[in-house]
């Protein structure tokens, strides 16, 4: 196994000032090409910490990399820190400079004393060209451990791993074929999967591996194969996900990146049919779920954001005396809601919500995270009590994946 440790440098990170995303980008790239990442760390910029990290890293790792600290400011001393922890120093490096000097004349911008700097290099550095910025990349080899400098910008970070680093990583550990083969799946939650697929788990070879990715309201299974072969590998973990298949048919809703409202939508086009919603504790989440899918005005169709439940009389024509004898948070509201909505809008489908989603709001009978969904086709009207907890994000997101799963089984 070849084991990596990814580093961000910058008090902004510890501060929370950005979100640091270029990591995960870093560890999912690195796993394609078969590195496991082992560890991940964040400093700031102090030299004392990052030389640190650099000497505790190298106890665990054979490759690390390292992102920020790389521009020509006072604070960004990474170059410097490099320098120290390999008893170098900086140079002014002949390519690099090149191309900052071409990177500035491009653009007829003046090149600073300041931004000089970007093209000294720590004297052991092996300069990767940064075509996006003036920041460069650097590769060490250094005492059995590769080390890689990035600079902090995801932009930039990502080209030079996509166009020079990871090529080079591969070439300079000869890393092994992998494959993965993602199964998405919804209305199951992670420990009764697991235990539905325990002796198909317990039975796979040693070469596949399986991981269960749980998000909110649904899980991944993710199976990965290692070889010297891909088309071997990827006829493995093929034959393993059609022993398993007929176990979680009714739970998988797609593969790889595909979403559900995605899946949604495409059988709802092959069939033409159509989609509307009428809205009430989701707030135009539901709607949004559809609309965020490129081409979804072929099938959905628009919807009425109810909150109030004056609304819900003068557009949805929910009867009052529903409302006053069972309240807005009711399978009576509910089902009037959907069928309505799918009248009014000429819809296949009409998909309605109400309910409490918290904070406030809840009773003894009917606690937040007390809702109700219905779906109402020319048929019937299909409802649904759920009882979920007391977020509020959370409560609303669960709504929309549980009628969105609903509607997967009724299209087929």
């Amino acid at each position: 196994m070849i084991r990596a440790e990814i580093i961000t440098i910058g008090d902004e990170i510890l501060y929370g000032q950005i979100t640091d995303t270029n990591t995960q980008w870093i560890s999912a790239e690195l796993d394609k090409i078969g590195i496991k990442t082992v560890r991940k760390s964040s400093v700031g910029d102090s030299e004392e910490a990052i030389l640190d990290i650099f000497t505790e890293s190298s106890k665990r790792a054979d490759v690390v990399i390292v992102t920020g600290g790389l521009g020509p400011t006072k604070d960004d001393i990474t170059k410097k820190t490099f320098c120290k922890y390999f008893n170098s120093e900086l140079i002014d490096h002949p390519q690099a400079q090149i191309d900052v000097i071409a990177y500035f004349q491009k653009r007829n911008f003046v090149l600073s004393e300041t931004n000089k700097s970007q093209y000294q290099l720590p004297s052991n550095a092996t300069y990767i060209q940064n075509t996006m910025g003036t920041a460069p990349g650097m590769w060490f080899d250094f005492e059995g451990t590769i080390y890689v400098s990035l600079p902090g910008v995801p932009y930039e970070m990502k080209g030079l791993m996509t166009l020079s680093i990871l090529p080079k990583l591969q070439e300079h550990f000869k890393t092994p074929v992998i494959f993965h083969k993602v199964i998405r799946t919804i209305g199951i939650g992670e420990s009764t999967l697991a235990e539905l697929i325990d002796v198909w788990e317990d039975a796979l070879p040693d070469n596949i591996k399986l991981a269960y990715l749980p998000s909110m309201g649904s899980v991944r299974l993710r199976l990965t194969g290692f070889g010297e072969d891909l088309k071997t590998i990827e006829k493995e973990v093929e034959e393993q996900f059609n022993r398993v298949f007929p176990t979680i048919k009714e739970y998988v809703y797609g593969y790889g990146n595909e979403e559900l409202e995605e899946v949604i939508g495409r059988t709802l086009t092959q069939k033409e049919q159509t989609i509307s919603v009428a809205e009430s504790c989701t707030g135009g989440y539901l709607g949004h779920q559809f609309t965020k899918v490129s081409g979804s005005s072929a099938y959905f169709m628009g919807g009425v954001l109810a909150y109030d439940n004056s609304v819900k009389i003068s557009q949805l024509n929910v009867n009052p005396e529903t409302l006053k004898k069972h309240g807005a948070v009711s399978e009576e509201t509910i089902r009037e809601m959907a069928e309505n909505v799918r009248k009014k809008l000429g819809t296949t489908y009409g998909l309605a919500t109400s309910g409490i989603a918290g904070p406030n709001g809840g009773t003894p009978e009917k606690p937040v995270g007390t809702i109700w969904i219905a779906i109402a086709t020319e048929t019937e009207t299909i409802t649904k009590k759920l009882t979920l907890g007391g977020f509020r994000e959370q409560n609303i997101h669960l709504t929309a994946m549980n009628i969105l799963n609903i509607l997967r089984k009724i299209i087929g």
